[in-house]
């Protein structure tokens, strides 16, 4: 199974702490694994705002060479609309990046990884699984 990854899970990839991450993202072959562009939007922005923003780029785009980056498009914005009514009258909302990147990998059918279960748990129908132990 194809799986989306979230912005945690790539800052600890990319940094390799914990090392367990890094191993786990290893194991896949280019293709297998795909960020959102919202992924990609946050990865950008915290590149831009860090104290070394060209070496953090660079580190970005190296990351990114094996990664399929899926564009966030209106199926995914439907899944959102959604899963953001079921939250709220839950009581049980998220925030709204981590709410976008549920909904894109809800829409394409892929399992979210991610350091925060407890969070996306409550995105119901969503499958998601922590590197982190």
């Amino acid at each position: 199974m194809r799986a989306l990854l979230d912005t945690s899970i790539c800052i600890y990839t990319i940094r390799q702490r914990p090392p367990e991450v890094r191993a786990r993202f290893e194991v896949y072959q280019p293709g297998e694994l795909a960020i959102s562009s919202i992924t990609l939007s946050e990865m950008e922005y915290g590149a831009a705002k860090s104290q070394k923003p060209e070496q953090n780029r660079k580190s970005l785009l190296q990351f990114l060479l094996p990664l399929e980056i899926l564009n966030y498009d209106a199926t995914a914005a439907q899944a959102y609309g959604k899963v953001r009514a079921e939250l709220e009258r839950a009581g049980t909302p998220i925030g709204a990046m981590d709410l976008m990147i549920a909904a894109h990998a809800l829409s394409l059918n892929l399992k979210l990884i991610t350091r925060n279960l407890k969070e996306f748990q409550r995105v119901p129908g969503l499958q998601a699984e922590s590197w982190v132990t």
